[in-house]
């Protein structure tokens, strides 16, 4: 079985908020869920915002593009969520990645995906507080809505990725089986090799274990990460209690950067 194992300073607990930094050289890497937008029971119930899509335009604007989200949601599911305004996207954990000027960087999906797709869909169908969600080059199985349901969820997870090679990616209250490759890491250091990244000092914002790889990724590349949610074990060197907390500390931005004009 092959399980994504993020890199967690085990003994390193963030408790302090995050600085203001002028945004000069900054470059800034977001999580969705639980980071630009509340964890909701269904993955569906969380659409586009207005308030959210001004703040990401004015940090597009103030950072000259220096902007992704990095999910682990569907390419088209960011797009629907975003109102198409943020053109440098990494989804499915990195596994799907599109560039600031617009080029699609892309993978096959796994053979072992269609034998999880149906022994995980039956599953879902047999309980119906789980929820089965289909990313094309991964699939999940939520059982926020069926905590019951846990330990059959993830020992049906553990067994399907046994057998087929597929990784299997633990998250908040959620199973998910995806294709080997890039995670989110992977797509940050991708993303700073090329414009308008390129030479900039890196920030990750998120909030579940998928987003370890990211702060890792970000804190050996000269930035830092930033934990959303309770304190953890985390590589993240900062925290911000909510999603609300990301939203008042990224509206700050701009401090800086009116000062220096």
């Amino acid at each position: 079985m092959t399980v994504a194992q993020p890199a967690v300073r085990s003994e390193t607990v963030a408790t302090a908020s995050p600085p203001l930094i002028a945004p000069h050289r900054l470059a800034l890497f977001l999580d969705l869920d639980g980071t630009l937008a509340p964890i909701m029971p269904r993955p569906d119930d969380v659409g586009p915002d207005p308030r959210r899509a001004r703040l990401l335009a004015r940090l597009i604007a103030v950072l000259d593009g220096r902007l992704a989200v990095v999910s682990g949601r569907s390419l088209p599911d960011l797009d629907h969520i975003l109102g198409g305004g943020v053109r440098a996207i990494a989804a499915v954990h990195g596994l799907v990645r599109r560039t600031a000027d617009g080029q699609l960087v892309d993978r096959e999906p796994h053979p072992g995906l269609e034998e999880a797709r149906r022994i995980l869909g039956e599953l879902a169908d047999c309980e119906r507080g789980l929820l089965f969600e289909d990313k094309g080059l991964s699939i999940a199985l939520h059982y926020r809505n069926a905590p019951a349901c846990a330990e059959a969820v993830n020992e049906a997870a553990e067994r399907l990725s046994q057998a087929t090679g597929l990784v299997l990616q633990q998250g908040d209250m959620v199973a998910e089986l995806r294709t080997p490759g890039a995670d989110k890491g992977a797509a940050v250091r991708a993303f700073l090799r090329e414009t308008p990244f390129t030479n900039a000092t890196p920030i990750f914002v998120g909030d579940d274990l998928t987003d370890e790889d990211g702060f890792t990724a970000a804190d050996r590349l000269g930035g830092f990460g930033v934990l959303v949610g309770p304190a953890r074990p985390t590589a993240a060197r900062y925290r911000l209690s909510d999603h609300e907390a990301v939203f008042r500390w990224l509206d700050g931005l701009r401090i800086p950067m009116e000062a220096s004009a």
